[in-house]
């Protein structure tokens, strides 16, 4: 047996590069999605359930916590379609490389917040 190996693993001492984190917020912008969906689906229901429901949708989409919901939704869907674009790229064969793998996933950040950004003025 190997008594150099670690027992516990110190996740904080990890440094991951770019291209990873991408990838790993790239699945957390899926599951964001995922769930989004419900509240989606659920403001639908309502509003199509009456009058009074569409006017109560109406109503709970100028609050706050409504817009921040909705900015939050629209930023993992604009982030899960660059980085989807991105992995597609990468599926034809190019960016497969290491420092164009970097430079595509900088590419995915800077064009993922310039995205968010304005999607972020568009909902306020």
């Amino acid at each position: 047996m190997n008594s150099k190996r670690p027992v516990n693993l110190d996740l904080s001492k990890f440094h991951f590069p770019l291209p990873a984190i991408t990838s790993i917020l790239h699945r957390i912008s899926g599951i964001i999605i995922f769930v989004g969906i419900a509240f989606m689906l659920y403001g639908l229901q309502l509003s199509l359930s009456g009058e009074d429901g569409f006017n109560a949708v109406g109503n709970l989409l100028d609050s706050f916590l409504a817009k921040l919901i909705i900015w939050g939704i629209l930023s993992a869907l604009l982030y899960h379609l660059v980085a989807g674009i991105k992995h597609l790229i990468m599926d034809m064969g190019y960016c497969e490389e290491l420092q164009s793998g970097r430079l595509a996933a900088q590419a995915t950040v800077v064009i993922s917040v310039i995205l968010i950004v304005l999607a972020g003025v568009w909902v306020w």
